[in-house]
């Protein structure tokens, strides 16, 4: 059991590392560029599409419009969608976990198409597509 003076020393540790991360002062979901728009304690404004959060992608404008900010300006939090997202996660610009960034950003190589890619392709294919010990390990077998 945490003792008084361990509260203490942890909320001092707290209360100083608060002090150096900006954290958010406003959050509003702008209709015109369809972004969500932060303004930080340092004064710096930083904006993106919904589309880009993991709990946000896919959500109408109305249900954007209601933004809280937690009391330690570290968090927002959409109730009308029950999402949320981590401020130092979305300015070192991770806007979902680790398993929902490694989707995304797999979708998106997988719709590469470079000559590369194609050359691989065909020649995989004449082969008889891809090999076996490859689909084993990919697998885990």
């Amino acid at each position: 059991m945490a003792t008084t003076k361990v509260f203490e020393m942890a909320a001092r540790r707290a209360r100083g590392k608060l002090a150096k991360i900006p954290t958010a002062i406003t959050a509003r979901y702008d209709n015109r560029s369809r972004r969500i728009v932060i303004r930080l304690s340092s004064n710096l404004e930083i904006a993106f599409p919904p589309e880009s959060a993991q709990g946000l992608e896919g959500a109408a404008p109305a249900k954007l419009d209601e933004i809280e900010i937690t009391p330690s300006g570290l968090g927002l939090h959409f109730p009308k969608l029950d999402a949320g997202l981590y401020l130092p996660a979305v300015l070192e610009g991770f806007l979902g976990s680790r398993n929902w960034m490694a989707r995304r950003l797999g979708t998106i190589g997988g719709k590469s198409r470079s000559a590369a890619k194609a050359a691989a392709s065909r020649r995989n294919g004449r082969l008889g597509g891809r090999p076996a010990e490859l689909t084993r390990r990919l697998a885990g077998i």
